[in-house]
């Protein structure tokens, strides 16, 4: 696990859920498929309603039109991130758009485990209202040795949660990693 990553944030609002993170018509990809699985990542957060983005405007997109790929590597969220379903292809989708770590105010229990358990996402939480300060586009770097996001732009800095005994199976690429690291596989 990288210890520092640094990219463009793209900032949600409360209640984002899963068939909003991967619309349910685009669960027909075979997530064992390498070639269906990156269409995945096409889809991320396409269900969004242009309301819950983070411009003025709300036209921005987490995955360009004909891309697999976003350019957006944190996403900052405001409360109940990822409720809706038990579906894990929600932090799937989001981790093969190519974004890292997902900060909000709050999760889903079931999307925070799935991130974690199947390895997909850094699911980070705030103590503090960040859709309010930080912007998509913004550049941050979030820490993960002293659990500081700083928006660089801005030069402020946002103590984040620890993952407690969960960082260590997240540094491990998932529950099954874990468990075979740790000799319970």
């Amino acid at each position: 696990m990288e210890k520092v990553i640094r990219g463009l944030a793209f900032v949600l609002g409360d209640n984002i859920d899963t068939d909003q993170i991967i619309p349910a018509e685009m669960l027909s990809y075979n997530p064992a498929d390498p070639q269906e699985r990156k269409y995945f990542g096409r889809y991320a957060l396409s269900g969004v309603p242009p309301s819950s983005c983070g411009l003025p405007d709300g036209n921005v997109r987490f995955v360009e039109d004909g891309q697999f790929k976003t350019r957006y590597a944190v996403i900052i969220a405001g409360r109940n991130f990822g409720c809706g379903s038990s579906r894990e292809h929600a932090p799937l989708a989001i981790a093969e758009a190519g974004c890292a770590v997902v900060v909000a105010e709050s999760y889903a229990r079931i999307f925070y485990r799935n991130s974690i358990n199947g390895g997909y996402l850094i699911p980070l939480e705030t103590r503090q209202r960040l859709i309010e300060t930080i912007r998509t586009g913004n550049e941050v770097q979030i820490d993960l040795g002293s659990y500081v996001l700083t928006d660089i732009a801005a030069g402020c800095e946002h103590k984040l949660n620890d993952l407690g005994d969960a960082a260590q199976i997240v540094a491990a690429g998932g529950i099954f990693n874990y468990a075979k690291q740790t000799g319970m596989l």
